[in-house]
């Protein structure tokens, strides 16, 4: 996010009272040169507050697998035992935005809803309403999406230049997003944005520098070099599997392999 420094901030002031204050005579005693530089300071640093004032931060959280179709599988293969590994590490990474950015930092926190409604029928909880109260704690805008069409409109209806910054959790492979995976179908996914659907996003929505990141795994694969290609910034993402092991403990997910762009 661009920061406008106190001193930065006095000659803007100073600027006014010239304008506002002085007498006519007064500001045409200030050198034509002088003058130019601190309206060019002035139209430049409204802008930066502008841009500054409608920046967010997206993070888009995927759901989780039912156990009706992952104790089919052998152990060692077996996804989502904790409904909540996405959720936690998507409130894990808000609390980090908001050391970061600022408390007030301003959260879209766009979930896929079915997972959770599927999974709460499993087990029997209302997770749906459960998350409902988690993004009102952390002071973000939740929005649900039922299907990567419903990500797109949701992604491309944010303003222009807001993004800041972009987190995706959830299951994943070199190709797609996944917002869904073994919930519809064992072992596969039904909801997904692939890396074919990324030129359908707006480029103008993302801010020139904005910070993007998959914490699904293998991303860095295929799919980061397609996001480049789509929106001319870079999606840093995994090479090799993610782990979300820790995230009960308060970490974020760790990488087999590496993280890159």
């Amino acid at each position: 996010m661009t920061r406008i420094e106190e001193d930065d901030t006095d000659k803007m002031v100073s600027i006014y009272q010239i304008l506002s204050v002085h007498s006519v005579k007064s500001v045409v005693s200030i050198s034509i040169s002088k003058m130019s530089r601190l309206l060019r300071f002035f139209f430049a640093s409204t802008l930066l507050l502008v841009a500054s004032s409608h920046a967010e931060h997206v993070i888009v959280t995927g759901g989780p697998a039912l156990r009706q179709w992952e104790n089919y599988r052998i152990a060692e293969e077996r996804h989502d035992h904790w409904w909540a590994n996405f959720i936690r590490a998507s409130t894990l990474r808000i609390e980090e935005i908001h050391r970061v950015y600022g408390a007030n930092a301003p959260i879209v926190w766009l979930v896929y809803q079915h997972g959770y409604q599927t999974r709460g029928l499993e087990d029997k909880t209302p997770y749906t309403t459960w998350i409902a109260k988690l993004a009102k704690k952390n002071q973000a805008t939740l929005i649900w999406v039922s299907s990567g069409e419903s990500l797109i409109q949701a992604i491309n209806s944010r303003p222009a230049k807001s993004i800041t910054t972009f987190d995706f959790f959830g299951h994943s492979n070199r190709y797609a997003f996944m917002l869904d995976y073994s919930n519809d179908i064992m072992a596969v996914s039904s909801a997904w944005l692939h890396e074919r659907d990324l030129p359908r996003l707006r480029a103008g929505v993302f801010a020139r520098h904005a910070l993007c990141k998959s914490w699904g795994c293998h991303t860095a694969e295929s799919m980061s070099a397609a996001w480049k290609r789509a929106l001319g910034i870079p999606l840093e993402g995994a090479v090799g599997a993610t782990n979300y092991t820790m995230v009960g403990q308060g970490q974020l997910p760790s990488v087999s392999g590496s993280w890159a762009r």
